[in-house]
């Protein structure tokens, strides 16, 4: 059984993320967030959510790459 990675983030985009949620609630939902909460929003989206559209990025690279293999092969003479 393969070993799920946890997707990571560097300190300097976590913390562009969290100020990214931060303005997001203050601009459409006129709310004003901490970065605990913000924090918190950026924890339950890449634990729960991001891995969703990882693996969509996974399975658009393997159709793409499958596809140019198929054309190389259609090269072979």
């Amino acid at each position: 059984m393969r070993k799920v990675q946890k997707i990571t983030i560097e300190k300097e985009e976590r913390e562009c993320l969290i100020s990214k949620i931060k303005n997001y609630y203050l601009n459409i939902r006129e709310e004003e967030i901490g970065d605990l909460a913000a924090g918190l929003l950026l924890d339950f989206i890449v634990d729960e959510i991001a891995p969703a559209f990882y693996n969509q990025g996974v399975r658009d690279s393997y159709r793409f790459m499958s596809e140019r293999v198929e054309d190389l092969m259609n090269i072979e003479k």
